[in-house]
């Protein structure tokens, strides 16, 4: 028979990114669950209201500043961290920030500096925490994707390569930590409605939407929340021992619409 080490049920977590967006709705929802979370970002207060929120609810929440491009920063940030609640049971790497442009129109300093955010990031992260939870011989380490990463949009800049460049060292992951007890796993959201990019100017967003209309990214209108990829993460760091969710990938239901053959509407 297998031998899986037990799940303990309180288990400790840190969330990246959770200033905003999937970062904090996946926060609340762990905390929600019962789990004590560390909530780390370079808005550092952003992060310390919701963990004042968390708190206020029942829930058990701790905020760190943390800036997954400094590996220093990481170190850092997860020391505390365990120092706050124990030894780190779930990790969810949510960290970003979309900077939209041509790719021959960015220079390669600001090319790197999203590859450097969004795939070296959640390597430091992996590189700090894996080895206490292979020691252990458990944890999930969630990584946020994207559908960009499968279906590049024009005028996102370095971020559907960056994202691609994460779902294959996810991949990557799933072999080598095969039979550790240890899962990573891809939550791949499509479009989804955070303050990822809305920092932009209108002449850029323009031509955004456009092209992406031209080549066919807006079937319709509706986007997901934060708490719908929230959900997604805690289906799958919930699993059981035994179960390992590897690729959940959620895309916005589009709004019902009247039939087309006569029927009600």
């Amino acid at each position: 028979m297998p031998r899986f080490a037990p799940q303990p049920e309180r288990r400790p977590a840190i969330v990246t990114g959770a200033s905003s967006g999937i970062g904090a709705a996946t926060a609340v929802a762990l905390a929600e669950l019962g789990h004590p979370v560390v909530l780390g970002a370079r808005r550092l207060d952003e992060c310390q209201l919701l963990a004042e929120k968390i708190r206020a609810n029942g829930g058990a929440a701790q905020a760190l500043r943390v800036d997954v491009t400094d590996t220093e920063s990481i170190d850092e940030f997860v020391t505390g961290a365990e120092a706050e609640f124990g030894p780190t049971e779930i990790v969810v790497s949510a960290a970003g920030h979309l900077v939209f442009g041509l790719v021959h129109e960015l220079t390669p300093e600001q090319y790197l500096q999203q590859v450097n955010l969004h795939l070296v990031g959640p390597q430091r992260l992996a590189h700090r925490v894996l080895p206490g939870m292979l020691e252990r011989e458990r944890g999930d380490f969630v990584l946020i994707s994207s559908d960009t990463a499968t279906t590049p949009r024009p005028r996102s800049g370095a971020y559907p390569a960056a994202k691609a460049g994460v779902e294959a060292m996810a991949r990557q992951l799933w072999m080598e930590l095969e039979g550790t007890g240890v899962r990573a796993s891809l939550v791949r959201p499509g479009p989804t409605l955070t303050a990822m990019g809305t920092d932009t100017t209108a002449e850029i967003i323009g031509p955004v939407l456009e092209d992406w209309s031209t080549w066919g990214f807006a079937r319709h209108s509706e986007m997901l929340k934060a708490a719908n990829l929230a959900t997604a993460v805690v289906a799958v760091v919930s699993a059981p021992r035994g179960a390992h969710i590897q690729l959940t990938e959620v895309q916005p239901e589009a709004r019902v619409s009247p039939r087309k053959n006569g029927g009600a509407s």
